[in-house]
C-alpha cells in the first residue's frame, strides 16, 4: 500500500532525493529539453504533449470571433486602457477616467496591450484568454508529470480542455480566465516547493496569489487555507523554517497584491477615477464589501440582493452542498467530478502509509484540498454567483483524475484498485446519462452510448487484473471515451456558438436553467444571460440563447442543427426566450432606448437592461460622432454596460452613471452639472425606464436622469433617444 516503492509506480520529482541522476540536471539548454523531455519518459511523450498544446490551441481559437466584444463591460475598458495609460494602471471603463471596473485591472492589462499593439477586434482582446488556456494545460501537465506517470500529464490536459465551462471561459474575457491560470501555477508552486522545502518556490506561489487578488480580489484566498495548511505539515524541513518561510510567502502575496491597492487608496481622489462598485469611491470597500464578504451573505451594497440560504430559491439560485450538481451548474463542471472526489479518496487511500513527506499523497491532498474548499465556497455564497465562476474548479478535477486514474491503473493487479477504478467509470457514465438527460432533444441517442458503454466498461475494469493486456486496454480505452463523451459535446457545441453579455453559459441550449430570478441562465435570458452581445465591425453571424423546453437539437454538436438560435448579419442577434414565454431579446424601454436587436440586444430581461446594454444603429452613431473631439465624454448613459455599447460603437469616451448597476453614487448630482456647465459632456442617452439602476428610483442616476429630462432639449436618431445637454430648454 505505499506509494513511494522504488518500483516506478510513482515516479520522483527531478532533482528531488531517489530521482535520476540524469533527470536532475538543470543547466541543458531550455528548448533542447522541451523538445526531448525527460530521460525516463517513453519516446511518444514529448511530441503528445506538445501535439496536445497545439490542439488545445487551435480548438479554442475555432470561431472565436463569432464572440464580437463578448462581455463588452470588460471589452470597453479595454478599448479604454489601449488608449490612456491612466486608463490602463486604473482600469477605467473610458478614456476620460470617469469610473473603474468593479475589479481590478490585472485582467485587462493583457488585453488592452494586445489591442494596443493588433487594435481594437474580437480577436484582439480574446487571443490571451486562449493563450491563458494554453499556459494552464502545460503547467497543469507540468504539475503531475513530475510525480506521476507521462499518461497522467496528458489525461489531465484533455479533461481541462473538455471541460464545457472552461472552453467557454478561456474563450471570454471575463476576469476568470487569468484566475484559473494563477490558482494553478500556485498550486504547481506549492507542490515544487514541497518537494525539497526550497523557499523559492513558496515565495513564488505566494506571488501568484497575490496577482490573482488583482484578478479578482478574494477568490484568489480560497485555496490559501487547504495549501497553508499542507505545507505547515508535510513539508521535509523542521517545523521553524516552515513557518518561517509560510510567513516570506505571505510577504510575496502581500506585495504582489498590495502594491495596485495601496497607489490607488493613496492616490488624491480628485485626480483619479471613482471605484466602480463602491459606495465610498475606496477599493478596500470594495474589496470587503461588494466583492468579499457580500457574495457570502448575500449582501452587496448596491446590487441586486443574493440567493436563498438553507436550499432556498433566491436571486442566484439554490445554495447548499448539492449546488454544484443542480440543474443551473451540473452541466458546466459537474461531469468529473464525482470520478475526481472518488479518485482523491482513493489517491489518499493509495498514499496513506507513506511518510509523512511522500509528494504524491502531497498532490492529492493540494489539488484535493483546493477543490474541496471552493466548491464549498461556491456552493454555499448566497450572493451574486455565476455558473462561469465554475471554472476555478476545472484545473482541480483534471488533475484528481489523470493522477487517480492512473495511480490506480498502476495498481490494477490488486482487485480492490480495479473495483474503484470500475466504479468511478461506471458512476460518470451514470451522471452524465443524468445530465444528458436535462436536454433531452440535444443528441438524443448519445446518453444511451454513454450509459451503455460506461458499465460495460466498469464491469470490464472490475477484472482488469485478469484479461489480456490487449483486452485491458481496450475496456480502458472504452472507459475513457465514455467517461469524456458528454463533456466533449457540450464542449464542441460551445466551440461553435458566441457568447456576449455578462452572465454566459456553456453547452447546448437548456444547459443551464438557473440564474438570478428563475430559470434561465440569467436574469429573463436563455444561455448566455439576457440578450446578446455587441459585434466588432465587420463581424457576421452571432448567436443568441433559448431557455429549457426550445431547446433544439438531433444533430451532432456543431452540426446542422445547432442548440442556440441564431441569427445572421452585421450585429444580428437572436433574442433570448426565457421561460414563461418572457422575451429576453426585443423589448421596449431598455437602457439606451434600443429594441433590444442586433449588437447589445436583451435589455428588457437583463434587470433594467443593465447586464447588456443597447444596440447602436448607425444614425445613433453619427450623432455621436458630430463634434465629439470637443468634448471630454461624448455622451453619458446609466450602467456601465449602456455606456460601454456606445463607446465600442463610437470609439469616444462615454461616461457610465452609477457604474455596473447603475448604483454607485458616482457622479453625484452636483459633479454632473459641474460637467454640464463645463461643456465636457455632449448628450445623455435616455434608459426608456426613468434610469433608476439598481439602487433604486431614488438614486444618484435618477436625480440625475430627471433633471436632465426636465431641462434639456430631446433628440431622436434612429431608435433612441437622447438629450442635448448643449441646447437647454429654457
Amino acid at each position: 500500500m505505499t506509494a513511494t516503492t522504488h518500483s516506478g509506480r510513482f515516479q520522483a520529482p527531478p532533482g528531488t532525493p531517489g530521482a535520476p541522476a540524469h533527470a536532475a540536471g538543470g543547466r541543458e539548454p531550455l528548448l533542447r529539453r522541451i523538445r526531448r523531455g525527460r530521460p525516463e519518459d517513453p519516446r511518444w511523450a514529448r511530441p503528445a504533449f506538445l501535439g496536445l498544446l497545439l490542439v488545445v490551441a487551435l480548438a479554442y481559437l475555432w470561431n472565436l470571433s463569432a464572440s464580437g466584444y463578448a462581455n463588452s463591460f470588460y471589452s470597453a475598458a479595454v478599448q479604454a486602457g489601449s488608449q490612456s495609460w491612466k486608463a490602463f494602471f486604473f482600469g477605467s471603463l473610458d478614456s476620460a477616467n470617469a469610473i473603474t471596473v468593479d475589479k481590478p485591472p490585472a485582467t485587462l492589462w493583457p488585453m488592452a496591450l494586445s489591442v494596443r499593439i493588433f487594435g481594437l477586434s474580437s480577436w484582439a482582446i480574446l487571443m490571451p484568454q486562449v493563450l491563458m488556456a494554453v499556459a494552464t494545460a502545460g503547467v497543469l501537465h507540468g504539475a503531475v508529470r513530475r510525480r506521476f506517470s507521462a499518461a497522467a500529464g496528458l489525461i489531465t490536459m484533455v479533461v481541462l480542455a473538455l471541460t464545457p465551462v472552461a472552453a467557454l471561459m478561456f474563450r471570454f474575457n471575463n476576469p476568470d480566465a487569468l484566475l484559473a491560470l494563477l490558482m494553478t501555477v500556485t498550486v504547481y508552486c506549492v507542490l515544487r516547493a514541497m518537494e525539497a522545502g526550497r523557499t523559492k518556490w513558496l515565495v513564488w506561489a505566494g506571488v501568484a496569489v497575490g496577482l490573482a487578488f488583482l484578478s479578482k480580489t478574494l477568490q484568489a484566498f480560497l485555496i490559501l487555507p487547504p495549501l497553508a495548511l499542507l505545507y505547515a505539515v508535510f513539508a521535509p524541513v523542521s517545523v521553524r523554517k516552515r513557518f518561517g518561510q509560510l510567513g516570506l510567502a505571505a510577504l510575496a502575496m502581500v506585495v504582489s497584491g498590495g502594491w495596485w491597492v495601496a497607489i490607488v487608496e493613496l492616490w488624491p481622489a480628485s485626480s483619479r477615477p471613482y471605484i466602480g462598485g463602491s459606495q465610498n469611491n475606496s477599493f478596500l470597500e470594495l474589496t470587503f464589501g461588494y466583492n468579499g464578504l457580500g457574495r457570502i451573505n448575500g449582501e452587496e451594497t448596491g446590487s441586486v440582493g443574493g440567493g436563498g440560504g438553507g436550499g432556498q430559491g433566491g436571486g442566484w439560485g439554490e445554495t447548499g452542498i448539492g449546488r454544484m450538481f443542480n440543474s443551473e451548474i451540473g452541466g458546466q463542471i459537474s461531469w468529473l467530478l464525482p470520478a475526481a472526489l472518488i479518485l482523491l479518496a482513493a489517491g489518499v487511500w493509495l498514499t496513506w502509509r507513506a511518510k509523512r513527506t511522500d509528494t504524491a499523497r502531497a498532490a492529492f491532498l493540494a489539488w484535493g484540498g483546493s477543490l474541496l474548499m471552493t466548491a464549498l465556497v461556491f456552493s454555499f455564497m448566497a450572493g451574486i454567483f455565476h455558473q462561469y465562476y465554475t471554472v476555478a474548479l476545472a484545473p482541480y478535477i483534471a488533475a484528481l483524475v489523470g493522477m487517480g486514474a492512473t495511480a490506480l491503473w498502476e495498481e490494477r493487479g490488486k482487485w480492490w484498485a480495479g473495483a474503484t477504478l470500475g466504479v468511478t467509470v461506471a458512476a460518470t457514465a451514470v451522471w452524465s446519462y443524468v445530465l444528458l438527460g436535462r436536454t433531452p432533444d440535444y443528441v438524443p441517442w448519445l446518453r444511451w452510448a454513454v450509459l451503455i458503454g460506461g458499465l460495460l466498461a466498469g464491469a470490464g475494469l472490475l477484472l482488469a487484473a485478469r484479461p489480456g493486456r490487449a483486452l485491458v486496454l481496450g475496456v480502458a480505452g472504452l472507459g475513457l471515451a465514455a467517461s469524456l463523451a458528454g463533456p466533449t459535446a457540450y464542449t464542441i457545441s460551445t466551440l461553435n456558438t458566441g457568447h456576449q453579455g455578462s452572465i454566459v453559459t456553456a453547452g447546448p441550449s437548456g444547459a443551464s436553467l438557473g440564474g438570478p430570478g428563475g430559470r434561465g441562465g440569467g436574469p429573463g435570458g436563455g444561455e448566455g444571460g439576457p440578450g446578446g452581445g455587441m459585434q466588432p465591425p465587420g463581424q457576421g453571424t452571432q448567436q443568441g440563447g433559448q431557455a429549457p423546453g426550445t431547446a433544439q437539437g438531433g444533430g451532432f454538436p456543431g452540426g446542422g442543427t445547432p442548440s442556440q438560435g441564431q441569427g445572421q448579419g452585421q450585429g444580428q442577434a437572436t433574442q433570448g426566450q426565457a421561460p414563461g414565454g418572457q422575451q429576453g431579446g426585443r423589448q421596449g424601454g431598455m437602457p439606451g432606448g434600443g429594441t433590444g436587436e442586433g449588437g447589445m440586444g436583451g435589455g428588457g430581461g437583463g434587470m433594467g437592461g443593465l447586464l447588456n446594454g443597447s444596440s447602436v444603429d448607425s444614425e445613433a452613431k453619427t450623432l455621436l460622432k458630430q463634434n465629439a473631439d470637443a468634448y471630454t465624454w461624448a455622451a453619458a448613459a446609466i450602467g456601465s454596460q449602456n455606456a460601454a455599447s456606445y463607446q465600442l460603437a463610437t470609439g469616444d469616451p462615454v461616461m457610465a452613471i452609477g457604474g455596473f448597476n447603475g448604483s454607485d453614487p458616482s457622479p453625484t448630482l452636483a459633479q454632473f452639472k459641474k460637467y454640464v456647465e463645463d461643456g465636457e459632456i455632449h448628450y445623455l442617452i435616455s434608459s426608456g425606464s426613468g434610469g433608476g439602476g439598481m439602487g433604486g428610483g431614488e438614486g444618484t442616476s435618477s436625480r440625475i436622469t430627471e433633471w436632465v429630462e426636465g431641462n434639456f432639449k430631446e433628440v431622436t436618431a434612429g431608435s433612441a433617444t437622447f438629450y442635448d445637454l448643449t441646447q437647454p430648454t429654457s
